[in-house]
């Protein structure tokens, strides 16, 4: 059997790859602490799991709509009003199963074969892939270290050409963390603005940020990009809920058509029962998000303390999202690596440590570590990783 020639383009998600190594290596009875997942520890809010188990009570398991059932399109609107100050007719709301299904949505819609994606970088791996799919042209900006791995309105302006057909903002960024302030937006808005291009924002991480006020959207900033623009967000992250698969995205009512039909011909609707718990955590009581905030917090400034301390590691002190992405120049040549996934692997086979080399977010000389785990595990994961690292 022949394999379509579109694979040979793309990769596997490095991110699930090492997630699933690590479960095969704790099956076969390896002890392995794993950062690699982008999934947070908190259980689901009580009061979201008991919107399931009355949806199955009345036997709301059946097919919906393929954009989602009214009473969860309602609590997306809502949220964007409540949270974004963005006001959304039913007819330009869809949900997914996740939100990396919105993202390949919107990119069959509108790419068409040679059409640039602007991809800030390092970028969160599924972008450049999701483009290529869809018969793009992913077209990576490096932002540096030393700006936070932020992108300038400059860098931008100047990455924008006469074959981008989209630019995608992703703040908090997977997988550095880096978080735009609305001084920043603003700059890239203005480069936005003059420019004939879609625009997708990202916004999965939007509550996960620590330092200064959350920033206005940037539609709320520039009200003239909302024709171009499309939103897309999920309830994984802000709501621990990555298992139940509901993402969702807000735009141009052409464009959600568009993404219905992709979808309608896809997986169809989102499962009924997931719809319903979501609907529950988007317009019910949002108490618990920020003791999960702050907890992440206290992780971040403990991890990034520890690298820092570390021989060979260092790495920038994240505003947002729950990874730390670590440059490893000082330590590749002493652990015979030749880039941050080789690295990795070697992390994972020596010091018991499952991390994500930084090669498929766009750097070589980097690892993504999550720290959405325990503090005890975090602790003792990164005494693993110096242990190893000094005994070499």
């Amino acid at each position: 059997m022949k394999i379509s020639k579109r694979l040979g383009s793309v990769k596997p998600s490095s991110t699930l790859a090492v997630t699933a190594k690590v479960l095969e290596l704790r099956a076969a009875g390896r002890e392995v602490i794993g950062f690699a997942a982008g999934e947070p520890d908190f259980d689901t809010w009580p009061h979201v799991c008991q919107a399931a188990i009355d949806a199955i009570a009345r036997g709301d398991f059946r097919y919906t709509a393929v954009g989602g059932t009214p009473e969860l399109k309602d609590a997306i609107r809502l949220k964007l009003e409540r949270d974004n100050g963005l006001s959304y007719e039913a007819s330009a709301v869809m949900a997914s199963c996740g939100g990396k299904q919105a993202l390949y949505n919107a990119m069959q819609s509108l790419l068409d074969d040679g059409d640039e994606v602007v991809i800030p970088g390092p970028y969160w791996v599924s972008y450049a892939d999701l483009v290529v799919l869809a018969g793009g042209v992913p077209k990576v900006v490096m932002a540096s270290e030393e700006n936070g791995f932020k992108l300038t309105a400059a860098e931008l302006d100047a990455a924008i050409g006469p074959r981008t057909k989209l630019v995608i903002v992703n703040s908090p960024s997977n997988p550095t963390g880096a978080t735009y302030s609305e001084a920043e937006l603003v700059e890239l808005a203005g480069v936005l603005a003059r420019k004939d291009c879609c625009v997708l924002t990202d916004d999965v991480y939007e509550f996960i940020r620590y330092d200064g006020d959350r920033p206005r959207h940037l539609l709320q900033i520039d009200p003239d990009l909302r024709e171009r623009t499309l939103v897309v967000n999920s309830v994984s992250k802000t709501y621990a809920m990555t298992g139940w698969r509901i993402g969702y995205a807000a735009g141009p009512p052409a464009l959600i058509k568009a993404m219905a039909t992709i979808q309608g011909q896809s997986t169809s609707n989102p499962t009924a029962i997931a719809q319903a718990a979501a609907a529950a955590a988007l317009s019910g009581p949002q108490d618990e998000l920020g003791p999960m905030v702050v907890e992440f917090r206290k992780r971040r400034d403990f991890v990034c303390e520890r690298l820092n301390a570390i021989d060979g590691l260092s790495t920038t002190l994240p505003g947002g999202a729950f990874y730390v992405f670590v440059n490893v120049d000082g330590a590749l040549a002493r652990a015979g690596a030749r880039d941050g996934d080789e690295l990795a692997l070697r992390l994972l086979d020596g010091a018991g440590v499952g991390l994500v080399g930084g090669n498929d977010f766009g750097s070589t000389r980097h690892v993504r570590i999550s720290y959405a785990t325990s503090m005890e595990l975090l602790e003792r994961g990164l005494d693993s990783i110096e242990g190893w690292l000094a005994g070499l």
